[in-house]
């Protein structure tokens, strides 16, 4: 293929810089939505926020990990919990887990948050673990930006994604490529009887995002699928569906609880 001439040079260059720019503020301005990374390109580093008196937390990193996994994709799944959120949680219940993973999940409990981020580590850089979901309560000084940075390259690298719950933690500097906020929402009431709880609900923020426009929700599942609404909208109005199966938890029991 030919070369371009020296002088044409610098006449080609802002024009490819301005296409840089506009595939890139393309990518950015995305609306993340369910099944957009289904097919495994979507961030492999997330974090969700959530208060450790309720399941939200939990509950909205499956619903992502169902999301981006391959469904006949069989390999385990690695949850890591340090003891004091597995005191404010409880431990994984199997039979309470979705059908998909309830018997994939190898359940690691650390003392400290030092010991936690080693694990979570350890099992990113195992290729045989369809992803890896980590707890931690609060902001322990282990968990610094140079930590963060750490899990963000190693599951970049070895292409196993990490879903952190962040319990009761404020919201500090990471390297995280998807920082999620959950919390609880009100449940339509079910159409056959008023008495029974409704499809769970929940409000979830994606405040921040390397190649989506930060965005609201309502997310609540029917037994079928998962969906999406504007957070102003009723449950039963939602607007995006994709098929996921999972079962989740909501209001105050949380989903580990056993």
């Amino acid at each position: 293929m030919p070369q371009p001439e020296p002088a044409l040079l610098p006449s080609i260059a802002p024009t490819l810089m301005a296409a840089d720019m506009v595939a890139l503020t393309t990518r950015r301005t995305m609306r993340w939505r369910p099944g957009l990374s289904v097919d495994g390109s979507g961030a492999p580093h997330s974090e969700i926020f959530a208060a450790a008196g309720e399941a939200s937390g939990a509950g909205l990193a499956l619903a992502l990990a169902l999301d981006r996994l391959d469904p006949e994709d069989r390999r385990p799944i690695l949850w890591v919990q340090t003891r004091e959120t597995a005191r404010l949680t409880g431990r994984p219940y199997r039979a309470g887990l979705p059908a998909a993973l309830r018997d994939r999940v190898i359940h690691v409990l650390a003392d400290k948050a030092q010991d936690a981020l080693f694990a979570l580590e350890e099992g990113l850089h195992c290729r045989d673990l369809a992803g890896v979901l980590g707890e931690i309560s609060g902001n322990p000084k282990q968990l610094d930006f140079t930590a963060s940075r750490r899990l963000s390259l190693a599951a970049e690298k070895y292409g196993v994604p990490l879903w952190l719950i962040r319990l009761d933690a404020g919201r500090d500097l990471s390297s995280a490529r998807m920082r999620w906020q959950a919390a609880a929402a009100p449940s339509a009431p079910p159409r056959w009887n008023s008495a029974a709880p409704g499809d769970p609900c929940w409000r979830a923020e994606l405040f921040r995002a390397r190649s989506h426009a930060p965005g609201k929700w309502i997310l609540h599942h029917d037994g079928q699928t998962l969906n999406t609404a504007a957070p102003e909208a009723r449950p039963h109005a939602a607007t995006t569906a994709h098929p996921v199966g999972l079962v989740f938890a909501a209001g105050a029991r949380s989903l580990a609880a056993g």
